[in-house]
């Protein structure tokens, strides 16, 4: 794989951009492989990236249904922070967000990574002790974020309302080293470096069957033919629950469409990520100039990726109050993300019923800002067996058991 560089753009520009190379390669399926991941989002190329990276592990095959980061990889609002209550939470997304600050280095690719700062306004009482307690689980967890005032709010963001009739600012958890990335460039890298370790990117290749024999797995059936594996590991987001009955066992899930819009680019006027979880939206702006806006999950359990109407009206009726000077701005383009979600709103990292195969699900509304610190448990435990620190509280046995990381009631939201 050649480097990207400086270099190699003039290089390029003086020969008409005619000697790149594809990013990826665009194999046949061998016959056997490894290691099988099923899944070319963020989190399968995540994984494979890791398998390689750490482990040493690149007879590998990823294989997604459609095409590499069309799923909720690139359907999502690109925000990154580790501002979590409950440990396991904070300790594997602020391995995420860590990893995310040296990721165009490691990949030697662009993937944007903005730490523009990432604040959740407080607008009721509840809110206000309810962050301030994080603040200090934060402190002890060594994640580094402060509970500040309306006027740092107010300085922050200047184009905000403080004094919304419903919906007043009274302060604000902010984690000055969270932001943005962008989206398709964080699976394009991944992808970029998991073909150039020799692992098989094989899209437009559904997975229509999952083989065992004495209780382990085999292999899989898919749209281009059979593939054996020693290993299976699933990521597959909103479709958790349908490659788990391939498997033969159930997950505590449940799939819903997930909200999302931008408006027409505007000029820039802000600089940081607000979210605001009284009202269940967020904003922040693109390097285009859209507004990127997310919302809440729909009530109903659902496959669409269209979205649904009344939810953009809620989120977008209580941001106009909290950001007046969007309230004229026109939508560019609405649309849904299918999300799998547990009772708990944390994650499934897990070895399963079926011997070698591994389940990777219930990310909820927090997947993308996960995706490197995903990658990196999932891959332990596939490589050892084995779940390490960071993916052992996320075992399958906590329902049993349970010992619920219950980050919806810590944070009364899972974004």
């Amino acid at each position: 794989m050649r480097r990207y560089s400086a270099f190699a753009i003039a290089r390029e520009a003086l020969r008409y951009h005619t000697g790149w190379e594809r990013a990826w390669a665009a194999p046949e399926p061998k016959s056997e492989y490894d290691v099988v991941i099923v899944g070319a989002g963020g989190h399968g190329l995540a994984t494979a990236y890791y398998l390689g990276k750490n482990f040493g592990i690149t007879n590998v095959a990823i294989i997604e249904k459609g095409w590499l980061g069309g799923g909720n990889t690139g359907r999502n609002t690109t925000i990154i922070r580790s501002n979590y209550l409950q440990d396991p939470s904070a300790a594997i997304y602020e391995k995420a967000r860590s990893l995310y600050e040296t990721m165009s280095q490691d990949l030697n690719y662009n993937v944007m990574f903005s730490p523009r700062g990432v604040m959740m306004l407080a607008q009721t009482e509840h809110e206000i002790r309810g962050y301030q307690r994080t603040a200090h689980a934060n402190a002890l967890q060594g994640v580094q974020t402060e509970f500040i005032s309306p006027q740092r709010v107010k300085e922050l963001c200047p184009i905000i309302e403080l004094s919304g009739p419903r919906y007043p600012v009274l302060g604000a958890l902010w984690q000055p080293r969270g932001g943005t990335a962008r989206h398709d460039a964080v699976a394009w890298g991944y992808a970029r470096a998991c073909s150039d370790m020799g692992m098989h990117i094989l899209q437009q290749c559904e997975v229509t069957a999952i083989h065992q024999a004495d209780g382990q797995v085999t292999g899989v059936t898919t749209s281009k033919g059979e593939i054996k594996c020693k290993k299976l590991a699933i990521l597959v987001a909103g479709n958790s629950g349908v490659l788990a009955n391939m498997a033969g066992f159930r997950l505590p899930l449940e799939s819903a469409a997930l909200q999302a819009l931008v408006s027409e680019p505007i000029k820039p006027c802000m600089d940081v990520v607000v979210m605001a979880n009284t009202v269940h939206g967020y904003m922040s702006q693109s390097d285009k100039g859209e507004l990127v806006i997310g919302g809440g999950a729909d009530g109903f359990n659902n496959y669409t990726q269209r979205g649904s109407f009344h939810h953009v009206e809620e989120t977008v009726r209580a941001l106009i109050e909290t950001f007046p000077i969007i309230s004229r701005l026109k939508m560019l383009r609405q649309w849904g993300g299918v999300v799998d979600m547990t009772g708990d709103r944390s994650p499934i990292i897990s070895k399963t019923p079926l011997g070698n195969c591994f389940i990777n699900g219930g990310w909820g509304t927090g997947g993308f800002k996960s995706i490197p610190g995903s990658g990196w448990a999932m891959a332990e435990l596939v490589a050892k067996g084995e779940p390490g620190e960071l993916a052992a509280p996320f075992g399958l046995d906590r329902f049993k058991e349970g010992r619920f990381i219950d980050e919806s009631v810590a944070a009364g939201v899972a974004h």
